[in-house]
């Protein structure tokens, strides 16, 4: 069975993430064709990124790093739930995404954004160090507008067509999270 994170993606105190991600999660439980797990950034701690040797080498220092490294490299593929902050993505999931290298590689990717403009451009950010990291990023997205996904620009209230969205980036997701074992397996 294909396991899935669904990471959330700002460790901003009131973020919208958390509430974003379980709304994910709620929607994806429903599938029996594959295992979703919500990561939050916040329960590693990161901090700015302390290793000494480039993560492409695999040669962690530190505790922390190994520690997100080892969730990271259980998934097959991965829902990245991200805010959009000055036309990118938060800091706090670049840098965890910087922290590791090879657990990232020949997996899937989707993504869930929120923000003014939908997080749009954030996104478009996430789709070049994706490439760059040899994971597959899937076309389909869930735009989620802070005006007309949001109450008050916190409480979460999606409209209807979003489970549709979410339901096709998850299709995507899995589906390419599964084809991609063939290319991670062991020759």
């Amino acid at each position: 069975m294909t396991n899935v994170a669904i990471i959330i993606g700002s460790t901003r105190p009131g973020r919208n993430g958390e509430t974003v991600a379980r709304w994910v999660h709620d929607v994806a439980v429903k599938r029996d064709d594959a295992k979703f797990e919500v990561v939050d950034l916040k329960d590693f701690d990161l901090p700015l990124l302390d290793e000494m040797m480039p993560a492409s080498l695999g040669q962690y220092a530190n505790e922390h790093t190994k520690r997100w490294a080892a969730k990271v490299d259980e998934f097959d593929a991965f829902v990245f739930v991200t805010p959009e902050y000055n036309h990118s993505t938060s800091g706090a999931l670049k840098n965890a995404i910087d922290f590791v290298g090879r657990e990232w590689a020949n997996k899937a990717c989707g993504f869930v954004s929120y923000g003014t403009n939908g997080g749009t451009r954030a996104v478009e950010h996430l789709r070049l160090v994706m490439g760059e990291l040899q994971v597959a990023d899937v076309r389909a997205q869930v735009a989620l507008s802070l005006f007309t996904d949001f109450e008050n620009f916190t409480v979460f209230k999606p409209g209807a067509h979003q489970e549709e969205t979410l339901t096709q980036v998850l299709d995507q997701v899995v589906a390419w999270g599964e084809a991609l074992k063939v290319v991670r397996a062991p020759n």
